[in-house]
């Protein structure tokens, strides 16, 4: 899964806040600030966790305030452990 995080998003704790929820839902990947505002989120695990991890990015709980969230679901890479803020 590939999220673009719109908003007042970034200096705000947004990526810490959600690699904490990723690691709980078990998954691995980024949360990475774009030069635009955006934060780039790139999740594999389970599509349930998938799921789960995109409503709380739009769920209203985060720090900052998220506008809109674009996903896409797209293949696995299959070659990232952990998760990481970037």
């Amino acid at each position: 899964m590939v999220a673009w995080v719109h908003g007042h998003v970034q200096g705000v704790g947004f990526r810490w806040w959600t690699r904490s929820r990723a690691l709980e839902l078990g998954l691995v990947g980024y949360a990475a600030n774009k030069t635009d505002g955006r934060v780039h989120v790139v999740a594999e695990g389970s599509r349930r966790a998938c799921v789960e991890l995109v409503d709380l990015l739009r769920g209203g709980g985060s720090p900052g305030r998220v506008e809109l969230v674009v996903d896409t679901w797209e293949p696995p890479r299959g070659d990232l452990t952990g998760f990481r803020e970037r």
